[in-house]
C-alpha cells in the first residue's frame, strides 16, 4: 500500500500536557483536555478554536461527548466525573465514586449508560438518565487503564495495569473473559470495526493482535520503543495509527499490520514528547494526534 502524510494544521492554546480527544458536535470538530485544567472545542474546517472552553477544579484525563443527548462528561485527576450540558452551559452533576484519577469514559448506545475506569483499579458503570452509580468493580490493584465497547459484540474490554484485558458483558457486567496481555502494564484494548480482532498496546511498546472469540494471540509486534498510548482505526477501516511515549506516532496496514509510516519531529515535524492519544476524524479523514507537548496536530493521510 502507497501512503503519503502531511501536516495540515498544528493547534496551540492549552498550557499543558493534553491528554484526551473526543469527537466533537460535528464531524467537523473535536475536544481536548489537558492538564491545564480546561477542555476546549475545536474546528477542522475553519483549523481554530471554537467559542467553547470549560474550566474544571483538577486535571483532565478522559472525556466522553454524548451527541443525542448535548452531554460532555469530563473525567479528572480528583476522581471526580463532572456531567456537563453543552446546550444550557451548565454543570449538572459531579459523580466522586472513584478515589484516584479517572482514566477512561465510554457510553453505551444500547444500555444508555456510561463506563469509567481509574487508577484505584475500579471499573464502574453509571446510569446516564438517574446519572447515578450503577454498580462498580475492583478489577485490581494497579491502574484500570482504558474501556473499549462493542455493541454488536454486546461486549466491553478493559485494559488494565496488572498486565490483564477482561472482557465483560454489557449488559449483565459479568467477566466472560480475562488474559494476560502484555508482560507489563495493558494500556489500551480497541476493538476492530467488525469485532472479530482485538488490539492491545503496553508498556512493553508492543502491539498485539488478538482473536476476539478465542482470545489467542495471532501477531505481536515490537511496534514502538516506549510505551503504547493509544490505538485508533481509519474511518474507511483500511488504516490503524498508533501512539507512543517514544514521541511517535505509527500507521500500519489494517489487514497485513505492516508499518507503513512513522511521524516523528524530524521528517514530518511531529511531537516532541510523548503522543498521548489519537482521534481519526471522518471529516476528510484527517487523523488528529496530541501528548505532552501541549500541540495537537492534524494530519492527512492518503493511500492508494
Amino acid at each position: 500500500m502507497a501512503i503519503s502524510v502531511t501536516k495540515v494544521h498544528s493547534f496551540t492554546g492549552h498550557n499543558g500536557s493534553v491528554y484526551t480527544l473526543e469527537k466533537g458536535i460535528s464531524e467537523a470538530t473535536f475536544f481536548t483536555g489537558s492538564s491545564d485544567k480546561f477542555a476546549a472545542l475545536w474546528s477542522l474546517e475553519k483549523m481554530e478554536q471554537e467559542h467553547f472552553a470549560a474550566k474544571f477544579p483538577a486535571i483532565i484525563y478522559a472525556l466522553c461527548h454524548i451527541p443525542g443527548k448535548n452531554l460532555l462528561l469530563a473525567g479528572t485527576s480528583a476522581g471526580s466525573i463532572h456531567v456537563l450540558d453543552l446546550v444550557k452551559k451548565e454543570e449538572l452533576k459531579i459523580l466522586q465514586h472513584h478515589t484516584l484519577p479517572v482514566f477512561d469514559i465510554k457510553y453505551s448506545e444500547t444500555t444508555n449508560c456510561f463506563y469509567t475506569s481509574g487508577a484505584d483499579g475500579n471499573f464502574a458503570v453509571c446510569s446516564l438518565e438517574s446519572l447515578s452509580l450503577l454498580k462498580i468493580k475492583k478489577l485490581c490493584e494497579e491502574k484500570a487503564r482504558s474501556i473499549d465497547i462493542h455493541e454488536e459484540r454486546n461486549e466491553i474490554a478493559v485494559a488494565s495495569g496488572d498486565c490483564m484485558i477482561r472482557i465483560f458483558d454489557l449488559q449483565s457486567l459479568e467477566e466472560k473473559h480475562s488474559f494476560s496481555a502484555h508482560r507489563l502494564s495493558a494500556n489500551i484494548a480497541r476493538y476492530s470495526p467488525d469485532g472479530n480482532l482485538i488490539l492491545s498496546g503496553g508498556r512493553d511498546a508492543h502491539l498485539n493482535i488478538w482473536d476476539a472469540k478465542s482470545y489467542t494471540l495471532i501477531k505481536s509486534i515490537p511496534a514502538h520503543n516506549f510505551a503504547i498510548y493509544d490505538i485508533v482505526f481509519s474511518p474507511n477501516k483500511k488504516l490503524i495509527a498508533t501512539a507512543s511515549r517514544d514521541k511517535t506516532l505509527k500507521i500500519w496496514d489494517a489487514e497485513t499490520f505492516e508499518l507503513l509510516v512513522r511521524i516523528n519531529k524530524e521528517n514530518y515535524e511531529g511531537h516532541a514528547n510523548s503522543v498521548n492519544k489519537l482521534l481519526w476524524s471522518r471529516h476528510h479523514d484527517y487523523l488528529v494526534s496530541t501528548g505532552d507537548d501541549r500541540a495537537v496536530m492534524v494530519w492527512e493521510v492518503k493511500h492508494s
